[in-house]
């Protein structure tokens, strides 16, 4: 492998140039005898053991952060607080744990399971909380994350005025006298701090424990946030909440998409020095070893759109698309000198070619999906494997899209020009073959990256996977459906792990040359 043209910055220097293959899950989707009603913290130890096992090095997760009562990730409440659904409660000491009804369905209740928890929490804090605050790792915790202050007395707010928006709160706590409400409040915000602090030393060890057997914890990172969040109440200035970001109108959705984040007002964000993303990113370097850059091309520019207008009414900012290079440069080089962390971009959709170009120069590998690596401004045919640049991930799906086998299903003329592309008899169902090859295909490109969901290596065996494949997807963009961010793995970590013929399978396709 060439690396003549390999990066230098220090991200690049920490990680090495060779090739890293990996598994790609959202954390809630595990289960385990051990978790409580919910993929946690803990899950991920023996997922750790059986990735290092078999060759694997990467474990990517979806975004960790709290979302509130909304179970999708990518809408967090808090740049830097982690969601306490994920604590790993039978490792909390002297827990007493109530039983839960045992769940075989692939989708968990969110708001069943997070209130179940938050009570456990509370509770557990009330009972141990005075203890804790008098260890010195705690003191260390609260003296090292000035965001948790407010993030907690923003909790406390929500939760006195019944979960409404800051936006509709008295003009007095829109625009407070923080040191009163510390003050004030300070018990209620105990709890929240020291929930906070054991989501921080559970999910800190699960990244030691990684780090002590090779494998990289890859986070998520959205380049955007939700208008309720105690970050846009704290620093309002740093948004622009006339305008609501989106995206627009193409071939796979017609009329735009509108996502109701507010977009950043950069002059400000940069007069201030990006202070809020670089405690954002230094916050999130206790975790990750690594980061995907959730719509990397939202920094370079980004569809606005006027507040509850139709998708198809907004427009890029900046405007005048000669700014759009320069502010994304300026942004991505902040974030590649203000942490440790490796950033890998979801350069996925409509990326003008001066985005993709930059995103090679600054050494900040773009993400290649086989099924949409394609000629389209030619004749549509499938790009060879091994013409993907170097500085780059290679998957098969990802949380967004369908799975594989959906694809292949739902898609019948695109499979067909993938079996021609691959010199098969297009069948209209995947054999265990064409799939393990499709698989071994996705680890071989000459991508640096090579990483999958993990119910794609699951679906191998029917034995681990739910009968109905639409059980399969974790996501469908731009609709609010029960079965979107609920998805649970058919098998448990325990089955899993304890699979030989996957296990055999998956080093299989790490041998393959």
């Amino acid at each position: 492998m060439n690396f003549e043209h390999y990066p230098t910055h220090k991200p690049w220097k920490k990680i090495g140039p060779r090739p890293r293959h990996g598994i790609n899950l959202p954390l809630f989707s595990l289960h385990s005898k051990n978790s409580s009603g919910i993929g946690e913290f803990f899950d991920l130890i023996p997922l750790i053991d059986w990735c290092a096992s078999i060759g694997f090095e990467v474990i990517q997760l979806l975004p960790l952060n709290d979302s509130g009562s909304d179970p999708s990730p990518y809408n967090a409440i808090s740049s830097c607080a982690l969601n306490p659904i994920y604590i790993s409660l039978h490792k909390l000491p002297h827990a007493k744990i109530p039983p839960l009804p045992p769940n075989s369905s692939p989708r968990f209740v969110y708001n069943e399971v997070q209130s179940f928890k938050l009570n456990f929490l509370r509770n557990y804090c009330e009972a141990h909380g005075e203890t804790i605050v008098k260890t010195p790792a705690f003191q260390t915790f609260v003296k090292d994350h000035s965001w948790l202050s407010y993030y907690s007395l923003f909790k406390v707010l929500k939760d006195r005025l019944g979960q409404n928006s800051w936006t509709s709160w008295p003009p007095e706590l829109k625009e407070p006298d923080y040191e009163v409400l510390f003050e004030k409040h300070a018990p209620e915000m105990l709890i929240y701090i020291l929930i906070q602090y054991l989501a921080f030393k559970q999910l800190s060890e699960v990244k030691k424990y990684a780090s002590s057997k090779n494998v990289l914890i890859q986070g998520d990172i959205p380049v955007l946030i939700s208008p309720d969040s105690s970050d846009t109440w704290m620093k309002p200035e740093l948004f622009d909440f006339s305008l609501a970001a989106g995206a627009p109108p193409d071939a796979y959705a017609p009329d735009g998409q509108y996502w109701g984040f507010p977009i950043f007002n950069w002059d400000i964000v940069k007069k201030e020095n990006f202070n809020w993303w670089k405690t954002r990113l230094e916050v999130a370097s206790h975790y990750y070893d690594l980061y995907r850059i959730d719509h990397v091309v939202g920094f370079f520019r980004i569809w606005a759109i006027p507040l509850n207008a139709p998708a198809s009414e907004g427009k890029f900012i900046p405007e005048n698309p000669a700014l759009w290079i320069p502010q994304g440069e300026e942004i991505l080089q902040m974030m590649i000198g203000a942490s440790p962390m490796l950033p890998i971009a979801e350069d996925l959709g409509t990326i003008p070619p001066s985005v993709r170009a930059c995103l090679l120069k600054l050494g900040i590998c773009g993400t290649k999906v086989i099924r949409w690596e394609r000629n389209y401004n030619d004749d549509h045919t499938f790009i060879p494997f091994e013409d993907y640049p170097v500085i780059s991930l290679t998957t098969v799906s990802t949380h967004d899209s369908e799975t594989l086998q959906l694809w292949w299903h739902n898609s019948p003329n695109e499979a067909k020009d993938f079996a021609d592309f691959k010199g098969w008899e297009y069948s209209p169902d995947l054999s265990f073959d064409q799939r393990l090859e499709i698989l071994q295909d996705a680890h071989h490109t000459p991508s640096l990256f090579h990483i999958n969901l993990l119910q794609e290596y699951l679906a191998l065996f029917p034995e681990l996977t739910w009968p109905n494949p639409l059980d399969e997807r974790i996501n469908v963009p731009g609709t609010v459906l029960p079965t979107n961010w609920s998805y649970r793995f058919c098998p448990s970590i325990e089955e899993i792990v304890s699979h030989k013929p996957l296990k055999e399978a998956l080093q299989k396709i790490l041998l393959v040359s």
